[in-house]
């Protein structure tokens, strides 16, 4: 583990290479999984007061999921979540499905028409990266799941690393400084990442 800063960093994050392939996933983070997106306690309000100019990109059975079962759940492991939409496929209630079958999320595509200013949960942005909380310090890790090799595949073709694919909501959680801290060590970890794109 590498200490930047209140955070402890898994060297997977500098070491393995990551770039989303949506071509080849189809955008399946958003209907896969046994539980909803992780939101922080904040986000909850946000994504409440966000929901109207998401709504109309989402299902029927998404809406009725969110009016159901609130903005927020709490699942196994005791976490802040977004409902899932309930049935044999379970997916996220902001999904948003393309004529093409891409899943998008339907916050990120209000966020992109420019209706609001928040693009979706922490936890969705910085995938795969997964951060821990703890009293003193974020533990920030690299989660693996079956839905992304096309993603490290195409990581390992392009020669970037997790981090720096992610250097946008890394910024937006950490700040630009825990960025660069977070580069400079990279860098003397790896001299090899100094070239890296």
């Amino acid at each position: 583990m590498l200490a930047i800063q209140k955070t402890l960093v898994s060297e997977d994050i500098i070491e393995k290479k990551f770039v989303c392939d949506l071509a080849a996933c189809k955008g399946a983070c958003c209907v896969e999984g046994d539980s909803g997106a992780p939101m922080e306690e904040e986000e909850i309000k946000i994504v409440e007061d966000v929901y109207e100019f998401a709504k109309p990109y989402m299902t029927r059975e998404g809406i009725k999921t969110i009016e159901k079962e609130g903005f927020c759940v709490i699942d196994e492991d005791g976490d802040f979540t977004i409902p899932l939409v309930p049935g044999k496929k379970k997916y996220c209630s902001f999904t948003h499905f393309t004529k093409d079958g891409y899943a998008q999320c339907s916050i990120e595509k209000a966020y992109l028409e420019g209706k609001i200013k928040f693009k979706k949960p922490i936890s969705c942005h910085l995938y795969p990266i997964r951060i821990t909380k703890y009293k003193d310090y974020d533990a920030v890790n690299y989660h693996t799941w079956n839905v992304c090799k096309p993603a490290c595949k195409c990581g390992e073709k392009l020669q970037v690393p997790v981090y720096k694919f992610l250097k946008e909501p890394i910024v937006r959680k950490y700040g630009e400084g825990w960025y660069n801290e977070l580069d400079n060590t990279a860098k003397l970890w790896n001299p090899k990442q100094a070239k890296s794109k």
